[in-house]
Parts: C-alpha cells; sequence; structure tokens
C-alpha cells in the first residue's frame, strides 16, 4: 500500500509508526507548518514531524489543501490510501477524491457520538464508563462518513484527556494496520452511520478551564481530567492562578462556604489529598491532590501549604 499520512500532535505518532513498521510505503508525511512557542517564540514542529525525519520519510507542511499547487503536489504522490489521524485542516473534496480507495480518518470516539474537535475530553465530562476509536471512511461532512470498523476502551478514573488519548492512539495504529488490508481484500463491508444517535464536542477555549465553585463536585472532577493538560482548570489564590492538576471527589463533605478552602485529615496507610475546597451548594469537597501556583512548579498539595499562610479557611475566586 502506498500511504500519505496527515496529522500533527503526540496522538498521531503511533498510528505513523505502525504505518511505517508494517511495511507500508509512506509516500508522504503532512502536518501543521512549525509554530512559535515558549517564552523566546522558536518554531517549534509537531510531534509527527519529528518522527516523519526520524524515519526520513518526506514531510510537507503547507498551510493550506485548498490551493491548486499543493493539490498537483499531493497528486504527484500517487497514494492508494491518505491517513489522518488529528491533522488540524479540513480536507477539501478535491483532495478527499485524490487517493485510489479513499481517505482513511482515525477518531477517538465511538462514533456517531462525540463527532468534532474534543471527543476524548467529552467523553470523560460526561462521565462514560467507556470511549472507544472509529476506524472511518471520509466524506465532506463533519466526522460523518460511513466505519470500516471500531474499538472500545474503558475510562479509568484516573484518566485524564492527556493519558486516555495515548491509550486511544495505540488501540487506534493496531486497529488501523489490521483494518487497511482487510478493507483491500474486500473483507469489511463500510457500516453508514445513525445520523439520528450523533452528539458533538466543541472546540475547547482557555475560559473553559476556568473552574465555578458552584457547580458539583463530580462535574468539577471530571473538568480537572478533561482540561489535563490543555487548557488546564484553575482557580484564583491572591491574584494569582492557582492551577488545579490533580483532584479527588469528596461528595459527603461538610457543610460550608462555596469556595472555602478546608483542611483534610490523613488517613494511615492512605494517600489523600492535603486540603478541600468547597463546591455545589455547600455540601461537596474537591479534594486537591497537586497544584501549581503562577510562577511555581507543580507540587502536591501538601508541600504547597506550608508556604501559603492563611491560605486554610480563604474563599477562592467564584
Amino acid at each position: 500500500m502506498r500511504v500519505v499520512f496527515m496529522g500533527s500532535p503526540g496522538f498521531s505518532v503511533p498510528v505513523l509508526k505502525s504505518l511505517v513498521l508494517e511495511g507500508c510505503e509512506v509516500a508522504a508525511v503532512y502536518t501543521q507548518p512549525d509554530r512559535p512557542a515558549g517564552r523566546g517564540r522558536a518554531l517549534l514542529s509537531s510531534p509527527v514531524k519529528v518522527a516523519a525525519e526520524s524515519f526520513g520519510l518526506p514531510v510537507m507542511q503547507p498551510a493550506s489543501l485548498k490551493g491548486e499547487e499543493a493539490v498537483e503536489k499531493l497528486r504527484s504522490f500517487a497514494p492508494d490510501f491518505i491517513v489522518v489521524a488529528a491533522f488540524g485542516q479540513i480536507l477539501p473534496k478535491v483532495v478527499l477524491d485524490t487517493p485510489k480507495f479513499g481517505c482513511i480518518n482515525i477518531h477517538p470516539s465511538l462514533l456517531p457520538k462525540f463527532r468534532g474537535a474534543s471527543p476524548v475530553a467529552s467523553a470523560i465530562l460526561s462521565g462514560d464508563d467507556f470511549t472507544g476509536v472509529s476506524i472511518m471512511l471520509m466524506d465532506e461532512g463533519l466526522d460523518t462518513g460511513p466505519v470500516l470498523s471500531q474499538a472500545q476502551v474503558p475510562i479509568s478514573v484516573n484518566d485524564t484527556t492527556g493519558r486516555l488519548g495515548e491509550k486511544l492512539s495505540l488501540v487506534a495504529a493496531g486497529l488501523l494496520t489490521e483494518v487497511l488490508p482487510r478493507y483491500l481484500r474486500g473483507e469489511i463491508s463500510p457500516r453508514p452511520q445513525d445520523d439520528s444517535k450523533a452528539t458533538y464536542s466543541g472546540t475547547i477555549t482557555k475560559e473553559a478551564g476556568q473552574i465555578d465553585w458552584h457547580m458539583p463536585v463530580v462535574d468539577i472532577w471530571r473538568r480537572v481530567r478533561a482540561y489535563q493538560p490543555w487548557p488546564g482548570c484553575y482557580t484564583r489564590w491572591q491574584g494569582k492562578q492557582l492551577k488545579i492538576l490533580e483532584a479527588v471527589p469528596l461528595p459527603d463533605g461538610k457543610t460550608s462556604k462555596v469556595g472555602q478552602v478546608i483542611k483534610l485529615e490523613k488517613e494511615p496507610g492512605k494517600a489523600r489529598a492535603a486540603f478541600g475546597i468547597v463546591t455545589g451548594n455547600g455540601n461537596g469537597v474537591l479534594g486537591i491532590v497537586r497544584v501549581q501556583l503562577e510562577g511555581k512548579r507543580a507540587m502536591a498539595s501538601a508541600e504547597f501549604l506550608p508556604g501559603q499562610p492563611g491560605f486554610i479557611g480563604s474563599v477562592l475566586a467564584l
């Protein structure tokens, strides 16, 4: 099989590696242009570009695939398939029509559930017990094409979007290399999605990470996990942003003021948060395990407390 691969973030890397290691001829790798990052604003390559260069594969980084020159370049690679895994661009119809056997998309949800931009985070936010990976043929809709295969993956209470995304990428890599040859042999028939059961996951903004302590404790806990590593969940303490990196829900907490910080008693032999923050109607507590104050390193909540006099008993920004 002659494949053009399109992807950008770390989620895409295991899929690219699996294609190479399974002996597919990867004619080219398309990824997003290098972006300025960090305080120095130095140009940063995508994880897919780094992986592609380590395999000696040609790397293409067009800002858009809508221009005639970009399309002609793509056609010159004469792909049997285009495999897409979190590329970051909408493919126009002329690109979808380029490969001999179509464009294959890897979507980290059990379609038609959570079509769109943030399916992994959405599964955690919804409190689902399972999510999964769908291998689908692309059409002009948003994740609406027929499905070739799916794999279900359980969601752990410790999963963040980052951790769950890593699990899903490994499952996707194995599933894709099984599906492609079977599809070519005619052993798999594309299955249309039931649009009546479709749900959507929108783009997550930076502002979504700001915590409203009036929300139920379980909802805040899910947000802490879903928005890790980005945009992160945060509140404010003495005018500075305080990120909540890891937490546990304690729904039977003491009745108190919403947003108030309370000290938690340690239980022998059991790892516990050192402090909690009152949520909901004042009868739930989010136990805080790890935090990061603006300008400081991340640390365990027990390490954070001694350096913050007056923190216990304070009421955080709502």
